[in-house]
């Protein structure tokens, strides 16, 4: 079974800048997809960006595109997602996801089946 295990959130004043990692087991790291996802309080979970060993990168979020990252290191079975420039509207917890199925960076969370626990990002004004 596929297991997501997030760490690296915390508190960060506005224009800071944080890494959280995603720990995979259970995954064939040479053919996968992980996807980055947020929810705000009193809001829907929001996709961010994926990860795929068969097309690369992909943004979900306009509004990360210039100041987030995602990167893997398959030697230790971890993906990354690099945030600069945080703002307070970027305050969430966030998640990485895998998806069920042919490994793709799919839009919305439903195909989404394996999910972290979460890490707290709260950025200060």
């Amino acid at each position: 079974e596929v297991q997501l295990v997030e760490s690296g959130g915390g508190l960060v004043q506005a224009g800071g800048s944080l890494r959280l990692s995603c720990a995979v087991s259970g995954l064939n790291f040479d053919d996968y997809a992980i996807g980055w996802f947020r929810q705000a309080p009193g809001k829907e979970r929001e996709g961010l960006l994926c990860i795929n060993t068969r097309a690369g990168i992909r943004y979900f979020a306009d509004s990360v595109k210039d100041r987030f990252t995602i990167s893997s290191d398959n030697a230790k079975n971890t993906v990354y997602l690099q945030m600069n420039s945080l703002k307070p509207e970027d305050t969430a917890v966030y998640y990485c996801a895998n998806p069920r199925g042919v490994p793709q960076c799919y839009t919305g969370t439903r195909i989404y089946d394996y999910w972290g626990q979460g890490t707290q990002v709260t950025v200060s004004s």
